[in-house]
């Protein structure tokens, strides 16, 4: 990898950063469905809690799949 390439990579990564740190700073209270989906597991009993949550994961699994497919893309 080319230093320039590396610069371009960096700046894009920041932009990414920039953007999702601008909205959960704006829109934070408005997130609360994230780990709330149908899908997630909440286990809770008496001093035992168990929370897994699957559907979230698999949505930001495709997310940043397609994120690392674009950057792949555009270098």
């Amino acid at each position: 990898m080319d230093i320039k390439d590396f610069g371009k990579l960096l700046m894009f990564i920041g932009g990414i950063l920039l953007v999702l740190g601008s909205l959960l700073w704006i829109g934070g209270k408005n997130w609360r469905w994230i780990g709330n989906l149908p899908g997630d597991i909440h286990i809770k009993k008496p001093g035992f809690t168990f929370f897994m949550p699957i559907t979230t994961m698999i949505i930001l699994s495709i997310l940043l799949s397609l994120i690392v497919w674009l950057i792949k893309k555009w270098l």
